[in-house]
């Protein structure tokens, strides 16, 4: 029997990611990052994970959760997929990406295939808990969870090896944050259930480590050093983090926390900046700096996606600072660091060797992956 791969989409999750607003909850958030020019990111996300499983030819039967969920993608990738559930009008909402799941789990599939943020995996979660294995392609903002590839090209790998057999499972944490909260500059994560998971360890992106670092003294002389190496004129991108707030208050403005903000010649020219802000201020001194999240690895692609593809190659990969305390590289699977613009010739790039400022004198070189 062929293996019975399942697909569900949120195609409005990571929706406010571009545009700063930090999340897709609500209809009224949702609504606001359309006003703001936000476009949808899952289901394109989630075609280039279908389309690295079909170049791979292996036979499998694919099961679609209806429309944009799934359906509208799995035919641009070429398959012909048996539909799961009927269209709906409008956004689709929690309790479709359920309903999917549950549908899926009662066939069953050998495998879920699902693009989202962390509030789609807590769906999963609520529907089919650990009865069915899962595989999530990142498609959100924060992306706290365990359960998601570091890329959704990873995703497909991550399919193509479990169904080939011989790869163990193992229940991986499905984590979100309270996304109000989250806007007003507070982070508090909750644990909401597990997810079964392909235990595949070098394709999994692994849950966020959050917290202040330990280490203030090295905090301190990271945002010492970059801030003396400020140049005149030159415009400042500054990712979330606090490391980055460090930089700020070094040189004496207030940072947002969870935000990106721009600084030129010691001042803070533009708070909690999307990506049409940054764009727009962009001239040809421009620098962008940046702290990977811990336990993850990631410096472009969670959480900082106003700091787009676009604006990255406006900018130059040379004029890329990276900056973290020894204890947060530490908390990184083999160092490793991780990039996901959406952008795959851009994540090319950027991969390979990269010097990593960990103190006043002190740098690391860490390896950079998709």
């Amino acid at each position: 029997m062929a293996f019975r791969l399942g697909l569900i989409v949120n195609p409005i999750a990571g929706m406010g990611g571009t545009v700063g607003l930090k999340g897709s909850d609500t209809p009224e958030i949702v609504a606001r990052a359309r006003e703001l020019g936000a476009e949808p990111q899952a289901p394109a996300r989630a075609l280039e994970a279908l389309g690295a499983i079909a170049q791979a030819n292996t036979p499998l039967k694919l099961f679609a959760a209806p429309g944009e969920m799934g359906e509208t993608e799995a035919r641009a990738a070429g398959y012909t997929a048996e539909i799961i559930g009927t269209s709906m009008d409008g956004d689709t909402t929690a309790d479709d990406s359920e309903r999917a799941a549950q549908a899926m789990a009662e066939l069953p599939v050998d495998l879920i295939l699902f693009a989202g943020g962390d509030g789609t995996a807590r769906d999963l979660v609520r529907a089919i808990g650990g009865t069915v294995p899962v595989v999530g392609i990142p498609a959100g903002v924060k992306m706290h969870s365990a359960v998601y590839a570091t890329n959704p090209r990873a995703a497909a790998r991550m399919v193509l090896r479990y169904l080939q057999g011989g790869i163990s499972l193992r229940e991986l944490e499905v984590m979100d944050i309270d996304e109000a909260a989250f806007r007003d500059g507070a982070v508090s994560a909750k644990l909401y259930g597990y997810l079964s998971v392909p235990y595949l360890p070098d394709l999994v992106q692994g849950s966020k480590a959050g917290g202040v670092s330990r280490d203030r003294t090295a905090l301190a002389g990271i945002a010492m050093r970059i801030a003396e190496a400020m140049e005149p004129g030159r415009l400042y991108i500054l990712g979330p983090g606090t490391t980055m707030r460090a930089v700020a208050e070094a040189i004496g403005v207030e940072k947002t926390l969870l935000g990106v903000d721009l600084l030129r010649d010691g001042a803070r020219i533009a708070d909690d900046a999307g990506e049409r802000d940054i764009l727009a201020a962009l001239d040809s001194t421009a620098a962008i700096a940046v702290t990977p999240i811990g336990g993850q690895g990631h410096f472009f692609g969670r959480g900082n996606q106003q700091i787009s593809a676009a604006v990255i190659s406006r900018v130059g990969i040379e004029h890329i600072t990276v900056a973290a305390t020894i204890e947060k590289i530490a908390s990184l699977r083999d160092n490793l660091l991780h990039v996901d613009t959406g952008d795959r010739a851009l994540d090319e790039k950027l991969c390979g060797w990269r010097r990593v400022i960990t103190g006043y004198q002190t740098d690391t070189v860490c390896r950079v992956s998709m």
